[in-house]
């Protein structure tokens, strides 16, 4: 009885032990088999980081595909906030607290989050104070990136230098959180050449969250923040890319073990000529503040666009500093304006206008007396000859051009009247914006009654009025674009073209995404002015240049025949004397290829000053067709000054006047950050929590000025 019931109670232990093993097995089998792929990829998400990397920007291109924005790869540090929270909960038990006062819904309230700069300078500064990694940085701005964009990666060090990043590839740094990537960054390959349209990128002013949630980490694409980076953002941006990171169970990242490469975006190509480019921004460095456009007068194509001072956009990659953009912003010659497409007085330039409208009112045989001035009303309008004791005499209109007779215009506008003057001032764009895709550009004014009724209703237009708008003073502004298409139109007949910048977009493969027509303004042929009357314009500015007596002898060239016209509005700044000098001009006479206009601030006249630039643009342009090789280098910024220039020299023979003046003509000497641009990043320098390189850490103060961590654990807070 005893061992029936003995073998029982094996038989029930046995039962009971092979049930355990089975629902064992079946629970093995069910987490194993049934949900093995979930567990596995809960474990998998637990140890994987999923990284966004953000897209790689198209190039910016001149005419012949030279790289003027391209990119370079970058190693920066990165530390992912969150994991080290996580790994300061897990180290040492309680997270320190930081509170901070911020606005909800309108009223003050205290906030209490981690104290993340509390976290990092005990947990990460050591070991990088340890192997000679540590920087100073702004604790404030640590803590507004913790709370406004966790999932983005805190950038700590930017642009590694070779030793530095020696030191991080030999040491296993072992930190959670803190990981070195290499990603793509904007290079601006010449420096501070065409900065004024090229313009800059930064880290955008907002992410998308909805594309953030997909990602442990969000490495966010750069944008433009001004001009072509701007205005081409959607084409210069490609597709992101991905990285799948490895987590060791300390929570520190240890390798990658997957990657989607990100595509790049589409490539701009430009109208400017590079060399071209290159050739102008070195002659404008002759003077402190001053512009130049340099046009294909047979397509409206511009081939340069230079403004000095200037700055390197390099500077603002991946974010400029306070001090330098202190200095850019705080610099009152302004070298973040575009002087190209800023409005000035053109003075005598705007003459050509002025003789264009007088032929299409029917002027082509009037001929004007100037005897030093013109009176209206109570107003006698000097020439600038009567400061000379002098006076020009009878005049026709080539001879007018030539010497640049104020007296001369005011009759002739006057006699052709101000509602013509704005009619050709439309047909060339003058008082409108090009269309170019650059912020910044001003219209410009166009005076006429319409304007003045709009802006002075209790003024009336008078004959005084039109005196003045006729030789480019009083109310009329320009910019050196618009003075240039004017210019442009001249050389080729009559056609007016509206300015061409950007020739195409190109697809990643090289194909043309988008082509940019040529488009022509108005047609001078077409609205009342006949062949030989434009003629007539371009004859007077040949004798400008060529015939002796004209006000740009100094704009001549060899082997080449320049015409131009100068001006020189007088101007002043803050009582001191500030003259805007130009001179626009175009050569080959008979073939022209180039128009070209220059405006130099603070200069004695155009013809002293802004010709001989001009001058110096178009020899050394003549000088690589002919084969000349441009060495492009990258340029320093040009350093603005308010120095006035009585005038330039490059040091190259004049040659003789090509024609002489007509007997008994008095001969005159040479005439006496924008709008639409996003600030950028700007890199805030280190504050007093974030000085971390001359401070002892909290484990040197503990243990006597080791650098080294304790094994032991610190007590829980």
């Amino acid at each position: 009885m005893i061992r029936r019931t003995s073998e029982f109670r094996f038989a029930v232990i046995g039962a009971i032990a092979l049930a355990g093993f089975a629902l064992l097995g079946a629970r093995l089998w069910y987490v194993q088999v049934a949900r093995g792929e979930e567990y596995t990829a809960r474990i998998r998400n637990n140890s994987q980081v999923n990284v966004r990397l953000p897209a790689v920007r198209g190039e910016i291109l001149d005419r012949n595909k030279v790289a003027l924005a391209e990119n370079r790869a970058s190693n920066a540090v990165e530390f992912y906030l969150p994991d080290m929270v996580r790994d300061y909960r897990a180290r040492f038990g309680d997270v320190p607290r930081h509170t901070y006062r911020t606005t909800v819904r309108g009223m003050m309230t205290e906030k209490s989050e981690p104290d993340i700069v509390k976290i990092v300078n005990e947990t990460v500064m050591p070991r990088l104070q340890e192997l000679g990694l540590a920087r100073d940085y702004n604790a404030n701005q640590l803590r507004l990136h913790f709370r406004n964009n966790t999932e983005v990666p805190y950038t700590y060090m930017e642009d590694l230098d070779f030793e530095t990043m020696a030191k991080f590839a030999e040491h296993d740094v072992g930190l959670a959180g803190v990981n070195v990537t290499l990603r793509p960054v904007r290079r601006y390959a010449y420096g501070a050449m065409g900065s004024h349209f090229l313009g800059y990128v930064g880290a955008p002013n907002e992410i998308d969250k909805e594309d953030a949630a997909r990602f442990n980490f969000y490495q966010p694409d750069a944008e433009g923040k001004a001009q072509l980076e701007k205005a081409f953002d959607a084409d210069l941006r490609g597709s992101p890319g991905a990285r799948i990171l490895q987590r060791n169970a300390k929570g520190v990242i240890e390798g990658e073990i997957g990657l989607t490469p990100p595509v790049q975006g589409r490539s701009i190509k430009l109208t400017i000529d590079a060399r071209i480019q290159y050739i102008a921004e070195k002659a404008l460095r002759a003077v402190g503040r001053a512009a130049v456009v340099v046009i294909d007068p047979n397509n409206g194509d511009i081939l340069a666009m230079a403004s000095v001072p200037s700055y390197d956009p390099n500077t603002f990659i991946p974010a400029i500093s306070a001090p330098a953009w202190n200095d850019l912003t705080g610099d009152p010659t302004d070298p973040l304006i575009n002087r190209a497409l800023s409005a000035y007085a053109p003075g005598s330039t705007y003459k050509i206008p002025t003789a264009l409208a007088g032929l299409r009112a029917g002027l082509d045989t009037r001929r004007f007396n100037c005897s030093g001035g013109v009176q209206y009303g109570t107003h006698f309008m000097k020439c600038w000859i009567a400061d000379k004791k002098g006076a020009h005499g009878t005049l026709d209109l080539e001879s007018a051009i030539r010497v640049s007779c104020n007296a001369f215009f005011y009759q002739y506008g006057n006699a052709a009247g101000i509602d013509q003057i704005v009619a050709v001032g439309n047909m060339l764009g003058l008082g409108q914006r090009s269309g170019v895709p650059l912020s910044g550009e001003a219209p410009g004014i166009l005076p006429g009654p319409a304007w003045l009724q709009a802006n002075f209703p209790r003024e009336r237009w008078s004959s005084g009025y039109t005196a003045n708008t006729s030789i480019g003073q009083g109310s009329v502004l320009a910019t050196p674009l618009q003075m240039a298409v004017v210019a442009a139109t001249v050389a080729n007949g009559g056609t007016s073209y509206y300015p061409r910048l950007v020739d195409q977009i190109i697809e990643p493969d090289g194909s043309i995404a988008r082509q940019e027509p040529v488009k022509i303004r108005a047609s001078l042929a077409e609205n009342g002015l006949t062949h030989e009357q434009i003629q007539r314009v371009r004859q007077g500015m040949w004798d400008v240049v060529n015939r002796a007596g004209g006000t740009a002898a100094t704009a001549r060239i060899k082997n080449y025949e320049v015409a131009g016209k100068t001006g020189t509005a007088q101007f002043s700044r803050g009582g001191i004397k500030d003259n805007h000098t130009w001179f626009i001009a175009f050569a080959p006479f008979d073939n022209p290829r180039y128009a070209v206009a220059v405006i130099v601030q603070g200069a004695k006249s155009g013809g002293g000053v802004a010709a001989p630039i001009a001058a110096k643009i178009l020899a050394d342009t003549f000088k690589m067709e002919e084969g000349e090789e441009i060495k492009i280098a990258s340029l320093e910024p040009a350093k603005g000054s308010f120095q006035f220039v009585d005038s330039v020299d490059f040091g190259r023979p004049i040659p003789a006047a090509l024609a002489a003046a007509p007997a008994g003509e008095d001969l005159a000497a040479s005439e006496g950050p924008p709008q639409g641009t996003e600030p950028p990043n700007v890199r805030p320098a280190a504050d007093a929590e974030g000085t971390v390189q001359k401070k002892p850490n909290i484990f040197q103060r503990l243990f006597g000025g080791r650098n080294k961590e304790p094994k032991q654990k610190p007590a829980r807070r």
